[in-house]
């Protein structure tokens, strides 16, 4: 597929970030011809990084949750058949993308639904990246400058290990780490540039579950760990409604399609991209699997939604305090390189939206530094001051999310612009927009109801 038969089909706004290896390759002119030297093509293994950093975000802490709602038998069938339905959608886009030679899933939708189907697409993936990171620095601070809730305070890592001070307090830590960690990441123009944070990212995710099995293991070999629920108790119709509610979970666990392509256009091989997805997805299983079984294994019926809270007692074992501290000290930085992949997806969109005629923006620094700037102060606003935001994009983050996960994918099948669609493709795509809907529906009546009753109680009291 030629350059120009890209450059022809799709305008600027459709292009990459940067122009893609095979781009700057075919081109003549002194810059270009440069930074192509310079830059060879992203290799396999850094793309498996970059793209299982993508996956794997702070989802990862509500799974061991949804083992005691599911139980662990359906409940790791479900991880591995989400991960099994990911990877059909994710080829569903790439193949419908190869058709036409679209570099990016705006390209894709714009193909199939016109100018608005390319917005929609922008719109969902800017709603959902810039919720995700609010709240990773929401959890960030959370974790090390610790929260206060009910008016009971749960102590951060830096407030347990040198009191309380003025600088580890919640605005001067989130301000460090957004100008010492955030801004020079967020600064980099290229996925592949990513990739040595996201290996030391997924490798973090590891030592979570290495210390959360390992000291599973010890629990149970001194017989302190009762038999796990291995099939979900249904006494009534109101338990059979909970169980759908941890099918929004694993139905967002493996959220990646905004960077498929940006780490696509990047690759020594294009066709490297099958056996990236493929690798990534099966890596990300493993650790959704081993937090799942281990993270239930460990805390049984009192497993918390967000398991690391769990983590806040004592594990009732010897250096309890200093493993406790391990997982939340690995976990908060595991959040902060995974930032930077979420951010340069949620960059990306949000300058198709705003200047969609405009040069790319990697040939505008002024335009690249300004939105970046920009982008990391609402955010960090958003996370000290209104933390409470996250009760919004409870409900627009589970819409987008399944929107650019299944429904999209599904709907660019169904319409099928360019007859490649197999019937099974069709079936595949109506069982996925079915999913997603009754997921959709799920989550948003549970946030609804968990809001409406948190201010009921509130009142009340």
């Amino acid at each position: 597929m030629t350059t120009g038969a890209v450059t022809e089909s799709f305008p600027e706004s459709s292009e990459p970030l940067l122009p893609t290896k095979r781009r700057w390759e075919g081109e003549d002119g002194g810059g270009d011809e440069a930074a192509f030297h310079e830059f060879n093509g992203a290799s396999f293994a850094g793309a498996v990084f970059n793209l299982s950093t993508t996956i794997v975000g702070a989802g990862i802490m509500a799974l061991p949750a949804t083992m005691k709602v599911l139980g662990l038998v359906p409940g790791l069938v479900m991880i591995v058949l989400a991960a099994f339905l990911t990877d059909a959608s994710v080829e569903l886009l790439m193949r419908f993308s190869r058709v036409v030679g679209a570099p990016s899933y705006g390209a894709v939708m714009g193909d199939a639904f016109g100018w608005w189907g390319r917005r929609l697409l922008q719109v969902c993936v800017v709603v959902n990246n810039v919720g995700v990171m609010i709240v990773y620095v929401i959890i960030i601070g959370d974790v090390l400058s610790g929260t206060s809730s009910g008016g009971e305070h749960h102590y951060g890592v830096l407030e347990g290990w040198f009191g309380t001070h003025w600088w580890n307090g919640r605005f001067f830590v989130l301000l460090v780490t957004t100008l010492g960690v955030f801004t020079p990441l967020a600064c980099f123009k290229r996925v592949d540039s990513l990739s040595y944070t996201s290996a030391i990212s997924v490798a973090l995710a590891v030592v979570f579950v290495v210390i959360t099995a390992g000291i599973a293991i010890v629990k149970l070999i001194r017989g302190q760990i009762p038999m796990p629920k291995l099939f979900p108790a249904v006494p009534d119709l109101a338990s059979v409604w909970e169980l759908f509610t941890a099918v929004p979970v694993l139905v967002t666990a493996y959220v990646c399609h905004y960077n498929v392509h940006p780490i696509h256009n990047e690759l020594k091989e294009s066709s490297q991209i099958k056996p990236i997805v493929h690798t990534s997805l099966a890596l990300c299983s493993t650790v959704y699997i081993t937090t799942s079984f281990f993270g239930y294994l460990l805390f049984g019926e009192s497993t918390l939604a967000d398991v690391l809270a769990n983590f806040d007692s004592n594990l009732g074992i010897p250096y309890s305090s200093v493993l406790s501290d391990a997982v939340r000290v690995s976990y908060a930085i595991h959040l902060m390189l995974v930032f930077p992949m979420i951010f340069h997806a949620l960059r990306l969109n949000l300058d198709g939206l705003l200047f969609s005629s405009a040069r790319p923006l990697s040939s505008d620094n002024r335009r690249f530094g300004v939105m970046t700037a920009v982008l990391l102060l609402v955010i960090f606003i958003s996370a000290n001051f209104i933390p409470s935001i996250w009760d919004a994009f409870q409900f627009t983050g589970a819409t987008a999310a399944v929107c650019i996960a299944f429904i999209f994918p599904a709907a660019i099948t169904l319409r099928d612009p360019h007859s490649i669609a197999k019937k099974w493709d069709k079936i595949l795509a109506i069982f996925m927009i079915v999913l997603a809907v009754t997921s959709n529906v799920v989550a948003v009546y549970s946030d609804a109801y968990s809001i409406f009753h948190k201010k009921s109680a509130s009142s009340n009291a």
